[in-house]
């Protein structure tokens, strides 16, 4: 499991990839639920924090280890994060750290990984601040678009998030299942603001939750869930989830409502047979219509028919979602958020013409930049004279222009703005 996590941070952190592409390979490959279980802990409590383990390194090295032995620095990080601030048993935690570096086929260094691991266990790591690997630029922004709270995003984001668990309400109401956590021995809190959420904050393995195969249950977090209140479609309404995967708020509006019809795009073939898989596990394919395909190009998926309700999920710079993609911080770059910027305008005037007079589109990001969210909901208000904003209330989080913005670690959620627009 050690070197399974340390290869992870080492994709990521020393070569620059995908945390998602390279965490759920490694996974797939270890049998025991509670060994994957470890493996995620170690390399989140890694890519959510790294400066820490790194500045102990730099200061009890004598010399930096050499690009070829980034894997064996990344080792010693997920050996750190063990002791600080997994908190396994000390003894345990290195023992394993040193038998992994000799499954790393570096066994000449396993001398050297013992000796820093228990020199921790000694002294403990030093402070540091939990984003110093944040990038300039999104500091600078960060404080000048939330003067005073730049901080506590930041703090938020180095701290795990809790399980937030979406109960299908076509299988059963959310105080049984409920019941039927307490019975397996999980304690979970129900949230008002949220009416099929339950809240584990310790997380479990999904395998552990009972009736997840059946569909009774599904993970997702109370932000996410928000989507389907700010959207409040009609009854029996032909809805459109414009960039849809994974599938969590196209299946919480099909679970709302057994008359609703989902027309599902996502541009990513692959992504999109998440949604498809998640859809058939909660037995609600037969209600949507899936496409591989670019939302804005209308003629390559709509029939011309217009929707009731339309969900724009857009593309983001995820600011909102660190805790959950810490390599967010890693790899993005600020021309980044040039394109999406102008990404998510291209999708919002595309969309606005599928949308039939008198329905709701709602536009929602997991970004916590005002240039993502309240001004590109500004600019799509000036140029379009037949949108309306409609005002949410305070449970879609603070005032942020037309819409509300939650912000990550408020009442637990990840970050998310909405702002839902009429078409008059």
């Amino acid at each position: 499991t050690r070197a399974a996590a340390a290869r992870v941070v080492d994709a990521v952190l020393h070569h620059g990839r995908s945390l998602r592409a390279e965490l759920g390979p490694a996974l797939a490959g270890i049998a025991d639920p509670r060994d994957r279980a470890l493996v995620e802990a170690m390399v989140f409590a890694v890519l959510r924090a790294p400066a820490r383990p790194a500045t102990a390194l730099e200061a009890w090295m004598p010399r930096a280890l050499p690009r070829r032995d980034s894997r064996v620095r990344a080792l010693l990080m997920v050996g750190l994060a063990q002791l600080d601030p997994l908190g396994l048993p000390a003894h345990a935690a290195v023992a394993a750290t040193v038998d992994a570096a000799r499954a790393l086929d570096a066994p000449h260094h396993a001398r050297l990984v013992n000796a820093l691991l228990r020199r921790a266990v000694r002294e403990g790591l030093p402070e540091t601040d939990p984003g110093a690997h944040w990038p300039p630029w999104l500091r600078t922004r960060l404080a000048a678009d939330w003067p005073g709270e730049a901080d506590a995003i930041v703090a938020a984001h180095a701290q795990p998030p809790p399980l937030w668990l979406r109960v299908n309400r076509l299988r059963g109401t959310r105080e049984a299942y409920r019941q039927r956590l307490s019975e397996a021995g999980l304690e979970a809190h129900a949230d008002l603001d949220a009416p099929d959420a339950l809240r584990l904050d310790t997380p479990v393995p999904v395998a552990t939750l009972p009736g997840f195969p059946e569909g009774d249950v599904s993970v997702q977090d109370a932000s996410a869930q928000a989507v389907a209140d700010a959207l409040a479609p009609p009854p029996a309404a032909r809805i459109l989830d414009a960039c849809a995967a994974p599938g969590g708020k196209a299946a919480h509006l099909l679970e709302r409502d057994a008359g609703a019809h989902v027309t599902a795009l996502d541009i990513d073939p692959a992504r999109l047979a998440q949604v498809d898989a998640s859809l058939r596990r909660l037995r609600l394919r037969e209600r949507a219509e899936l496409h591989a395909a670019d939302a804005a190009d209308l003629d390559a998926w709509w029939d011309g028919t217009r929707f009731d309700a339309v969900l724009l999920d857009a593309p983001c710079s995820a600011t909102g979602i660190v805790r959950r993609q810490p390599d967010v911080v890693l790899h993005r770059r600020e021309s980044d958020l040039v394109a999406l910027v102008a990404l998510q305008a291209r999708l919002l005037d595309a969309l606005w013409t599928t949308l039939a007079p008198g329905g709701v589109l709602v536009y929602a990001t997991c970004s916590v930049l005002r240039e993502e969210n309240e001004r590109q909901v500004d600019a799509f208000l000036l140029r379009t004279p037949d949108a309306v904003a409609e005002p949410l209330d305070a449970r879609f989080g603070r005032e942020s222009g037309a819409g509300r913005q939650v912000l990550p670690g408020e009442r637990g959620r990840d970050g998310f703005f909405y702002a839902r627009l009429r078409k008059a």
